[in-house]
């Protein structure tokens, strides 16, 4: 069969790229998560994590059981996460309740004028993405965070994967700290979470590869001296020592499909929320981690 040139380089490309992988998963070596505990030092005292459950429902054909990224990384790695003087997320933290409190309305609004202390978020991330039940929109805690910014406040929406909307981020997560996720994926938000689902297995790029290629076929696997999580989303934002800086979830998912060599989707498009809320749902269980550090 004839191709064409730029046709025949692609598919070259495509091959070249998964043996590539395939190599890579060829000379990889096994580990199971650890078996440890995350109790974390807070101000306000002991908090103790759930950070390995029986997966949810809808996973059950696929594993027994979930776990934290946590669980996956190096016993220097976690234990930073253990007390919150040590964790160097909690820099974002502070940062964020600082413009929590800051009067930057258009006529000096702040969060704070409306919702008092950021404890008033309680219980928020541990339930989105969820659908809006007024408006039926799919709604990440950085959609409602622009929500306040640009009808309340009166300002232009902060950039999604900005650093003032990571701090708030933060310190919203925080709130709910060591709750359980359980974001809804029946009803209205059904649709949302079946095409986030369609999405997850999806191969896309010049690697052909998804989501479930690495954090469910190759999870546990060493890969150029990474150990593949399940990728859940309940550590979000996370501190990477990689970056040297937090990230959000949809910041991550941008970073990811640029792995397999694909164009990637924009923070807050519709593919990203979507996806966002079947990631999510594939750690109902696990405890929310505020902000958590990763590798």
């Amino acid at each position: 069969m004839f191709m064409g040139g730029d046709i025949m380089h692609r598919t070259f490309s495509t091959l070249v790229g998964s043996a590539a992988f395939g190599l890579a998963l060829m000379g990889a070596a096994l580990a199971d998560p650890v078996d440890d505990t995350l109790v974390v030092e807070a101000p306000a005292g002991e908090i103790t994590f759930i950070t390995s459950t029986p997966a949810p429902d809808h996973l059950k054909d696929t594993m027994d059981t979930i776990y934290s990224g946590w669980l996956y990384r190096e016993t220097e790695t976690r234990d930073l996460q253990r007390d919150d003087f040590d964790n160097p997320g909690m820099v974002f933290v502070d940062r964020g309740l600082d413009s929590w409190n800051k009067a930057q309305g258009a006529k000096g609004e702040s969060c704070a004028g409306c919702h008092n202390g950021p404890e008033s978020m309680k219980g928020l991330r541990a339930v989105t993405p969820r659908v809006d039940a007024e408006t039926g929109k799919l709604m990440t805690v950085e959609n409602y965070v622009n929500e306040c910014v640009t009808d309340r406040m009166g300002l232009e929406a902060w950039g999604m994967t900005g650093d003032k909307m990571k701090d708030m981020l933060s310190v919203i997560s925080m709130q709910s700290r060591g709750e359980v996720m359980n974001v809804a994926i029946d009803g209205a938000a059904a649709p949302f979470w079946e095409a986030g689902k369609a999405l997850y297995y999806t191969r896309t790029g010049q690697l052909e590869m998804s989501c479930a290629n690495c954090h469910e076929d190759n999870q546990g696997l060493y890969i150029r001296a990474d150990h593949l999580s399940q990728g859940q989303t309940n550590g979000f934002p996370v501190y990477r020592l990689k970056d040297a800086g937090l990230l959000s979830v949809q910041q991550r998912f941008v970073g990811c499909v640029r792995d397999t060599r694909a164009e990637t989707y924009k923070p807050n498009s519709d593919e990203f929320k979507s996806l966002e809320l079947y990631v999510a749902s594939r750690g109902n269980g696990l405890s929310v981690e505020g902000v958590s550090v990763r590798h």
